[in-house]
């Protein structure tokens, strides 16, 4: 039964190709009786000109952050974003963000995301760069960790601290091979510094999850770096890459382990996305269903414990609405959340969403399968438009899970 759900997820997620080379849909926007309009033209007179004016093709803001994530506590900070196209008008949005935050649970966050479409639409380039001084607590592997009908249980009973230093640098280069369709590669590399893995009562150090799956397959308890090498296969015929109102985006990612020598672990991982948006009217482009799922496959060898795939572990750090990050943990990820987004104004500046989402992950230790087990979430959400020429929204989203609940607020869409 484990075998022929694992291949059919793999054989799922190349058909995605197919689905989006015969799936788009255009609508046509007839809202113009009422104009739309983003926060920054409410700062502006009536008979002056805004302070803030977006140029035609580009838009840099820099926003304060200030807000509340169940790994991190609250968080306080900056966030800068530029998001910019071509000069034609086939050219695509792309944009960038860097973010610097300081937490109450003592964590340093500086993040810098990229995804670009460059040289009119023809070179895709994506990055995930960040370093952490973190503190997060781990919960062991499998998704069966939160049963769904004790009512006394608490996340908290099965967390056991940890703290670490992590640097994450992820770069890929794509080229246009056929329309919508982009082939390359790219490095990844993480490094896991300064692990401390805190006892709890009933626990010894040398106890917890962390440690004790270390010593399994001879990874060190206190640091370690995975450096992989990948080859990629992109389809994108998203109309906008900031804030998609059609289309659909599928990147598949095989990557191997560019260690070498006697102590060298061979490894190969899958690991493929897909997103895909539907219009949902033809006179308003704001009423659309959404569709995410992903999932990460170690198909040959070992990954380190804090290696191995996990809920939040996406490029945006957005997947598992409603559950703290790194709740769920295994060899094997699959995600999967769909979104309804529509209006609340006439004018786009206030509109809402309402999602539903789950997350499994597998424990070969204990013969858990990945699909085995799911945790889902629900939850809603408010938008803000902050430029309407680029459609980038502020979102505040409440997710709510077995046993859990939490709050994001994020600039751009969840997915």
């Amino acid at each position: 039964m484990w075998l022929s759900k694992k291949w059919f997820l793999y054989f799922s997620s190349f058909m995605t190709l197919f689905v989006c080379h015969h799936s788009y849909a255009q609508t046509t926007d007839q809202t113009s009786n009422c104009p739309i309009k983003a926060l920054p033209e409410y700062f502006c007179k009536k008979d002056t000109t805004c302070i803030v004016v977006p140029q035609k093709n580009n838009f840099f803001m820099v926003l304060p952050v200030l807000f509340v994530q169940p790994a991190n506590g609250l968080l306080y900070g900056a966030i800068a974003q530029y998001t910019f196209k071509g000069k034609l008008p086939r050219d695509k949005y792309s944009s960038a963000f860097i973010m610097a935050t300081y937490t109450t649970k003592k964590q340093l966050l500086v993040d810098a995301k990229s995804n670009f479409l460059l040289n009119h639409n023809s070179l895709y380039l994506w990055g995930d760069w960040r370093y952490y001084k973190f503190s997060q607590s781990n919960y062991g592997l499998g998704s069966d960790n939160v049963p769904s009908g004790k009512n006394d249980f608490t996340i908290e009973s099965i967390a056991q601290p940890m703290k670490y230093d992590y640097i994450k640098f992820y770069q890929t280069a794509s080229l246009l091979v056929a329309p919508n369709l982009f082939l390359g590669a790219g490095i990844h590399f993480d490094g896991y510094l300064n692990i401390a893995s805190l006892p709890t009562e009933g626990t010894t150090t040398q106890q917890n999850y962390h440690n004790t799956y270390n010593s399994q397959f001879g990874f060190n308890n206190n640091h370690y770096l995975v450096k992989s090498f990948s080859l990629n296969l992109i389809h994108d015929s998203r109309d906008n890459l900031v804030n998609p109102n059609h289309g659909c985006f599928t990147n598949l990612n095989l990557k191997s382990n560019l260690e070498f020598g006697k102590n060298a672990f061979s490894r190969l991982i899958l690991f493929s996305e897909f997103k895909y948006y539907v219009p949902l009217s033809h006179t308003n482009k704001q009423h659309v269903l959404a569709f995410w799922s992903y999932g990460q496959f170690l198909l040959k060898g070992h990954l380190p414990y804090l290696g191995l795939p996990a809920n939040g572990g996406d490029q945006d750090s957005r997947s598992g609405r409603g559950y703290t990050q790194g709740l769920f943990r295994g060899q094997n990820l699959y995600y999967f959340e769909t979104e309804y987004r529509f209006p609340l104004s006439c004018n786009q500046l206030l509109s809402g969403t309402v999602f539903t989402n789950f997350t499994s992950t597998s424990d070969k230790a204990r013969n858990i399968a990945v699909l085995q087990y799911i945790q889902p979430a629900f939850g809603c959400g408010l938008r803000l438009l902050i430029d309407k020429t680029t459609r980038t929204n502020v979102v505040a989203s409440y997710g709510v899970g077995r046993h859990s609940k939490s709050f994001y607020v994020n600039t751009g869409e969840t997915f």
